[in-house]
């Protein structure tokens, strides 16, 4: 049969990026405690197209995907990229995985135990190099200092989610990351708290009143201070209780 995708082109545009997205997948993820942890992925794959070419190969994708469906990992990602470039003739090859991690959490009083879910993503590029970044999504409660300062009674508070992407030399656990953003808010969320936590967890709070820009700050200094990354971008943005907006901040470094 005819290979309609590869038809001339006489437009002479280039594509950056072409291929399939939001493709829901069974992955594995390293797990600190409990050495993995089998999730769900939504997984972006792309490649260049050259110009002379009317299209890719869309099946492609998928059929490289099956080929790793029983080991789909971190660790994988490069063969999957080389993979990509190789059968579909491409200069450049792209892989975005974004999926939900648990984590066991113990409560600060009681001690009970509940599973906190974090959202995060792992994104692989080809070219004549490779790199690689990790993300995660981290919510927290942020108390504001000025309400504190200039209220009688109380302080406003938001919820706020610290996205934290870095790129890295050696293995950096997503725990060790959640850990970084959780530290930097007024206090860490929870998924099940009984009463004697929440006293806890709100005093906390209270005790540690944050602006958004001293979230970024002080996630910026623990990345910095960590030799094994190389480049970070951390932004949080809280969602006010007393303003119709949200509050956000972002900074990005590449470390020397």
């Amino acid at each position: 049969m005819d290979d309609i995708q590869k038809q001339p082109d006489s437009r002479n545009i280039p594509i950056d990026k072409v291929g399939v997205k939001n493709l829901r997948y069974p992955i594995t993820v390293l797990d600190r405690a409990h050495e993995t942890q089998h999730t769900i992925g939504s997984i972006n794959m792309y490649v260049n197209l050259p110009h002379h070419f009317r299209g890719t190969h869309m099946s492609r994708f998928i059929e490289i995907l099956n080929e790793h469906h029983h080991a789909l990992h971190i660790d994988t990602v490069g063969e999957i990229l080389r993979k990509m470039k190789e059968r579909l003739e491409a200069e450049e090859a792209h892989m975005e995985v974004r999926f939900v991690y648990f984590v066991e959490k113990e409560a600060p009083v009681s001690r009970a135990r509940s599973l906190m879910e974090y959202q995060c993503l792992y994104s692989g590029t080809l070219n004549e190099k490779e790199d690689f970044i990790l993300g995660v999504k981290i919510p927290v409660t942020s108390l504001c200092p000025c309400s504190k300062e200039i209220s009688a009674r109380g302080a406003h508070n938001q919820r706020s989610v610290i996205t934290i992407k870095v790129r890295s030399k050696a293995l950096v656990w997503l725990e060790e990351l959640i850990q970084i953003g959780e530290s930097s808010g007024s206090s860490p969320l929870f998924a099940l708290l009984k009463r004697e936590d929440e006293k806890a967890v709100t005093e906390a709070a209270y005790d540690r009143p944050v602006f958004v820009e001293d979230i970024v700050r002080d996630v910026a200094v623990k990345l910095h201070r960590d030799d094994r990354i190389t480049w970070f971008h951390v932004e949080s943005e809280n969602d006010e209780s007393i303003h119709n907006h949200s509050a956000y901040a972002s900074i990005e470094r590449k470390k020397t």
